[in-house]
């Protein structure tokens, strides 16, 4: 995907944020940007600080230096429940579906969660980007794939008409083909869905491990190394850095 650059103020701007567990610091002074109607990706190692970068956008832990804003909205110090109706939505970790309730109830949650009063995406538009969840509406969650579970969190995300769509490693115990099938889902919703169907010029923050995958589908990415951003660029031109590719990229997905 070409890069996408904006003269108006970004989506999502880190300013030198740093946060701590007690005692530890796990981030430290982290800036990076999000465009709307771009794919942003932050690639790490396991335990670099991926995850708590997502949870300190919504308070938890909070940001102990610098300033988070969103939509120009300095949103660094709101409490957690008046952050995701503002326009974010986060597909977590491990997918946290509800295995007992109807695929049709799990993404019903997404619009009544929040308490959100507008109108979300039809059924329609959300069946027709995952064509599988209208033919297991009725079925449990719990009884689904891997792959078709993390279909159900984002389409019970996209629910709420987020501004940002949040992914935290989405490809976490996938099998290869399944991978490579979710990530286009995710590029095809930013190139048309998304801004069809839910809101206009909506972003996504794709956090991952899976280096190679989310360098592909994204306009830019950052490389997060214990903490800090070392490296930053296009996804083509990170794919095609050796030092990512030496650390990131040996075995191709």
């Amino acid at each position: 995907m070409g890069e996408r650059t904006s003269l108006a103020q970004p989506l999502l701007a880190l300013q030198e944020v740093s946060s701590h567990y007690g005692p530890v610091r796990a981030l430290d002074r982290i800036s990076l940007t999000v465009n709307a109607g771009e794919i942003v990706t932050l690639i790490g190692a396991n335990g670099a600080g991926k995850s708590t970068l997502l949870m300190t956008l919504f308070g938890n832990p909070r940001a102990s230096h610098g300033q988070i804003l969103f939509a120009g909205q300095d949103i660094t110090h709101l409490p957690t429940h008046r952050i995701s109706p503002l326009g974010l939505a986060l597909v977590p970790e491990g997918r946290r579906i509800f295995p007992g309730m109807t695929v049709l109830e799990n993404i019903a949650l997404g619009h009544t969660a929040l308490g959100n009063h507008r109108q979300g995406p039809s059924l329609d538009f959300l069946y027709t980007h995952f064509p599988i969840l209208k033919e297991r509406q009725r079925q449990k969650a719990g009884t689904l794939s891997g792959g078709e579970q993390q279909m159900l969190a984002i389409a019970r995300a996209l629910m709420s008409q987020p501004r940002l769509l949040l992914l935290d490693e989405p490809s976490l115990g996938l099998a290869p083909m399944m991978i490579r099938k979710i990530f286009a889902l995710i590029r095809s919703l930013v190139q048309s869905g998304i801004q069809s169907g839910v809101q206009p010029e909506t972003a996504v923050f794709l956090v991952e491990q899976n280096a190679h995958q989310a360098l592909q589908i994204a306009d830019r990415g950052y490389v997060l190394v214990n903490g800090t951003i070392r490296l930053t660029g296009t996804g083509h031109d990170l794919l095609n850095n050796p030092e990512v590719k030496h650390a990131y990229l040996g075995t191709l997905v």
